[in-house]
């Protein structure tokens, strides 16, 4: 497996990339912008980490230029920003996960294996609820195309029909217990799933239950 890690911050990066290659992972690091652009285009790694705040050019420009050029690599955003919007922006912009700073290396290991683990079988079904209708294969929902995660929270909100299902059930189903209890980690994937919604004008919409979980409605 090979991996670009895109960070100026040269004492957190030697770091990263020493344990990341004690996993066998073999790690290329860019320090800025440009050069992460320049070798992220090249399209011959298993993955791209990126940081979003770096000189020359922003970890979002360098995601945005890698989607122009319809490169799929997947994309995992490193962000020292709290904000549900900065993380959401990333999502829109073509990123597949993000980790939040300070992070653990065995947590950016798990992310990594969960976005290239194939999955077993293929699947073959259409999934609907009210006038939503998602394909699980293609993933996409009423034609729009959805990141992993947000493909697997659709997924089991259609599923439960209406039923509330559990935030601490979505964070062991979706993401494997790896998200560590961050409180707004999977708000910023509901966002872009109701900014999506939004965007195809369904009537069904995403209820919160604070504190509790999400179910999905009609309106």
């Amino acid at each position: 497996m090979r991996v670009l890690y895109v960070e100026d911050e040269k004492f957190l990066a030697d770091a990263v990339k020493h344990n990341l290659e004690k996993q066998g992972i073999d790690v290329d690091h860019a320090a800025d912008g440009e050069e992460g652009l320049n070798k992220a285009v090249s399209g011959i790694y298993d993955c791209i980490i990126l940081d979003i705040m770096l000189p020359k050019l922003s970890g979002i420009e360098i995601l945005e230029r890698v989607r122009e050029k319809k490169i799929p690599t997947p994309v995992i955003m490193l962000s020292a920003l709290s904000e549900v919007e900065d993380k959401v922006r990333g999502l829109d912009s073509g990123a597949d996960d993000y980790l939040a700073k300070p992070f653990k290396t065995a947590e950016l290991v798990a992310r990594i294996n969960a976005l290239l683990r194939r999955p077993a079988a293929v699947k073959d079904e259409t999934l609907k609820f009210g006038d939503l209708v998602f394909d699980e294969n293609q993933k996409t929902l009423n034609g729009e195309a959805l990141t992993a995660k947000e493909a697997g929270i659709i997924s089991e909100l259609i599923k439960a029909n209406g039923r509330l299902i559990p935030k601490e059930y979505l964070l062991s189903k979706i993401w494997g217990g790896e998200a560590y209890g961050e409180d707004n980690y999977i708000e910023v994937y509901m966002s872009r799933l109701r900014k999506t919604m939004r965007k195809i004008g369904t009537k069904v919409q995403i209820k919160t239950s604070r504190g509790l979980g999400y179910k999905i409605v009609e309106g």
